[in-house]
């Protein structure tokens, strides 16, 4: 993966391995992503790899981001982790691992 994309994984990992540890590593779609029991629940995209306008921090269906309003997301747009989107995906990441 090149640059910047791949900067952002890394970071995105560390992000994961800190709030999550116990979700793995694996390979999604040939991208970036954290399992938990074997399935997928955190993934990122790369906007350079897919030739798309950017990047994307996603969340399966494995993911706890449930709520009782029956709506939320379950991607998002990125383009650079700063210190306040990495607190933001933090949360998500500790709320999709539950």
């Amino acid at each position: 993966m090149s640059d910047p994309d791949r900067s952002l994984a890394e970071r995105l990992g560390v992000i994961v391995g800190e709030v999550a540890p116990d979700l793995m590593p694996k390979l999604y779609y040939g991208q970036p992503g954290w399992a938990k029991a074997g399935k997928v629940v955190v993934f990122f995209r790369s906007g350079i790899d897919d030739k798309a306008r950017y990047s994307t921090l996603g969340f399966s269906g494995m993911a706890a981001l449930d709520d009782e309003s029956g709506l939320w997301p379950t991607s998002y747009a990125v383009t650079e982790i700063t210190d306040a989107s990495a607190v933001l995906i933090a949360e998500w990441v500790a709320r999709a691992a539950r």
